[in-house]
C-alpha cells in the first residue's frame, strides 16, 4: 500500500498520526473520533474512517486508559485452569474481553487453600483494573470475596447458569436431564451416583440436577458416595458400591470420576455396560479412549465465559453491550460405556 506523495507502505502499527495524515486531517481530529466525540461534520468523519479502514488501525488502549483515566484490564480468578471446563470458559471470557476493547489478566488459585485464596484475591485487588471477574467454585471462596472491599465492579460466577433474566434451566440440570432420558430409554431404572466435593457450587448443583431428572420421572437414586472430582475418588466409590442392590446405572460427577470408577468395576469383575452402565459429564479429550468409551455429556463452557464478561462489561459501563449470546444445548456423546439394562436384555 503506498501513502500520499509517493512515500513507502508503513511496516511499523500505524499510529493515530498515520491516520491523520492519510485522513489529510489534524492528529487531533483523528483523536475525538476514537474516543467517540460526535462533534465532526460528516465529511471529515468519512475520510477518517476511511483511513482508519485502510491502515488498519488499532487505538492503543494503554495510552487511552492514561488519556482517560480508565483502565481497560480485567482480573480474573480462576481455579484449576489445566481442567477443559476452566479453560473453555476463561478462553471464552478473554475472547469477549478482547472483543470489547479489553485485557484480561488471569489470577489462578487453589480454591481448598484459604491462604492461597486470600494471597490472590489480594494480589488482584492491587491493580489498576477496571472490573474483577471471580469463579467461585467453593463455598470458601464465596466467603472470602464477600470480605473484601473492591473499588471496582465485580461479578461473582459460582454456578453455571443461562444470561440473567432469561428463563429455563441451568445447563447442568440440561445436561443431567439428557443423561438420565438417555439411560432410562435403555430399560435402567436403579441409580447410583458418584457426586463432587460437597462444598463445590456445582458440585451440589449436578447432584441435585440429577436428583431431580430422577424424581420427575418416579425414581429415586439406590445410593450415593462423595468424590473429590479425581480417578482415585472415584476408584473408592466404586469399590465400595454395593452390588446386592440392583444397580445398573453409575453416574459419574465428571470424566475423571468415572475413569476410577470404571478401573474398580473391573477389579470386581463387573461387566460395563453389560452389567452396569456408566457415564461422566464434561467430555474431556480423554474420554472417548477410555476403555470402554465414556458416555458422557459436553457443555458449551466457552459461551458461558462469553456471557460472564458481558455481564461483568455491562456493570464497568453502564452501556448495553450485547450479551445475547446463546448457549448451545448440552450434547451427549453415546459411547460404548453404556447399553441396555440387564432386566431388558
Amino acid at each position: 500500500m503506498a501513502v500520499p506523495n509517493g512515500e513507502p507502505a508503513i511496516t511499523r502499527p500505524p499510529t493515530l498520526y498515520d491516520v491523520a495524515k492519510l485522513a489529510n486531517v489534524s492528529h487531533q481530529t483523528v483523536s475525538r473520533l476514537v474516543k467517540g466525540q460526535t462533534n465532526i461534520r460528516p465529511e471529515i468523519r468519512a475520510r477518517v474512517e476511511s483511513a482508519i479502514l485502510e491502515l488498519n488501525y488499532r487505538p492503543n488502549m494503554a495510552a487511552r486508559s492514561l488519556a482517560t483515566s480508565r483502565s481497560h484490564r480485567i482480573g480474573a480468578l480462576v481455579y484449576e485452569i489445566a481442567e477443559v471446563g476452566p479453560s473453555k470458559i476463561m478462553q471464552g471470557a478473554s475472547v469477549g474481553a478482547r472483543e470489547a476493547g479489553y485485557l484480561l489478566d488471569i489470577a489462578n488459585l487453589d480454591p481448598n487453600d484459604d491462604h492461597a485464596i486470600e494471597q490472590s484475591i489480594s494480589l488482584i485487588n492491587q491493580n489498576d483494573l477496571a472490573g474483577v471477574m471471580v469463579f467461585a467454585p467453593t463455598d470458601r471462596v464465596v466467603a472470602a470475596i464477600e470480605k473484601v472491599a473492591f473499588s471496582v465492579p465485580v461479578l461473582v460466577e459460582s454456578e453455571a447458569r443461562r444470561p440473567s433474566g432469561s428463563p429455563g434451566p441451568t445447563p447442568n440440570e440440561m445436561a443431567m436431564t439428557v443423561l438420565v432420558e438417555h439411560l432410562i430409554s435403555l430399560g435402567h431404572r436403579r441409580f447410583f451416583q458418584i457426586a463432587g466435593p460437597s462444598d463445590w457450587v456445582v458440585a451440589r448443583g449436578r447432584a441435585h440436577a440429577l436428583e431431580a431428572a430422577l424424581r420427575a420421572r418416579g425414581l429415586d437414586l439406590v445410593g450415593v458416595a462423595e468424590g473429590d472430582w479425581t480417578s482415585q475418588s472415584g476408584y473408592d466409590a466404586a469399590m465400595a458400591m454395593p452390588l446386592d442392590r440392583g444397580i445398573t446405572a453409575l453416574v459419574a460427577s465428571n470424566d475423571q470420576t468415572a475413569l476410577g470408577a470404571l478401573a474398580a468395576l473391573a477389579d470386581r469383575s463387573v461387566r460395563v455396560p453389560d452389567d452396569v452402565s456408566v457415564v461422566g459429564f464434561d467430555d474431556i479429550p480423554e474420554s472417548r479412549f477410555f476403555r470402554p468409551s465414556l458416555t458422557t455429556v459436553r457443555l458449551d463452557f466457552e459461551t458461558q465465559g462469553r456471557i460472564a464478561i458481558g455481564n461483568l462489561l455491562q456493570m464497568i459501563t453502564g452501556n448495553d453491550i450485547d450479551v445475547t449470546h446463546t448457549l448451545l444445548e448440552p450434547e451427549l456423546l453415546i459411547r460404548a460405556s453404556s447399553g441396555p439394562a440387564p432386566s431388558v436384555r
